[in-house]
């Protein structure tokens, strides 16, 4: 469908974006997902000041487990991948928890990706859902922090992905709300969520099986965006929030008619 902007010289229509991030409808490329060296080192500290350190409304973590994770985490190399082993368990109700996550672990392993699972301390008690020599198996793959059972997550997750750099990816289905509403504003806010959207990368299938398939982390920003000449406009039907590893399929092109 395409349309023009009464008395202004200007032409729209319905497009869908590469996943290099070029417009199929004007041909020009969707800004970058990627913060620069400056965002990012401004997110990081932010981040650990105030959801990590600051963050106790939201967490039942101790100060003396996070320094046990921080020095854990202090004398590790760099992670690839920071896995919430406890999240990711549970994404396949039918599967058996500790085979799911060896799955997702071994898959990693393969592509020679350096990986850490965040875990709880119960994960490691052989039960039904907890298969020992699964467990087992998992350690040897992975480097793994099983905190205590009351601890949330999150701060150490979010912790040992920015610690380990920009290259570091995570993987949970947690929206991370909660830690995004700790920051003190909006500029930050966003920032957290264009990070966010960059480095969460999305289970999107995994047959009985078959390999366990990964949704590739995006290249380009999906938030409504001008060159001066052009806009584009992501499109959800029905104001529908999407999560943060949702890509909108449809969006607007709006450019300027020379």
């Amino acid at each position: 469908m395409r349309s023009s902007v009464p008395g202004e010289q200007w032409k729209g229509q319905f497009t869908t974006i590469q996943k290099s991030g070029q417009c199929l409808g004007c041909g020009k490329t969707i800004e970058s997902i990627h913060l620069s060296p400056e965002e990012y080192d401004f997110l990081k500290r932010k981040i650990l000041r105030d959801v990590i350190d600051g963050g106790d409304q939201y967490r039942k973590t101790t100060p003396q487990e996070l320094k046990r994770f921080q020095n854990f985490v202090k004398y590790c190399p760099p992670f690839d991948i920071v896995i919430d082993g406890l999240n990711v368990a549970k994404m396949f109700p039918k599967a058996r928890e500790s085979q799911v996550l060896l799955s997702v672990v071994s898959q990693l392993a393969k592509q020679n990706l350096r990986v850490l699972v965040l875990g709880r301390k119960h994960m490691l008690n052989s039960r039904a859902q907890w298969k020992k020599d699964e467990m087992e198996e998992v350690q040897k793959l992975a480097s793994c922090f099983f905190a205590d059972n009351i601890s949330e997550d999150d701060p150490f997750l979010l912790y040992a992905t920015l610690h380990s750099g920009h290259h570091c990816k995570f993987i949970t289905k947690d929206l991370l709300r909660d830690h995004k509403a700790c920051l003190p504003d909006a500029k930050t806010q966003r920032l957290f969520f264009k990070w966010q959207q960059g480095h969460q990368l999305a289970i999107t299938n995994r047959f009985p099986g078959s390999k366990i398939t990964f949704q590739h982390s995006l290249s380009y920003d999906t938030v409504v965006q001008t060159t001066g000449d052009s806009w584009h406009i992501p499109y959800d039907e029905d104001l529908v929030e999407r999560y943060s590893y949702e890509v909108p399929t449809k969006w607007l092109c709006l450019h300027r008619r020379t």
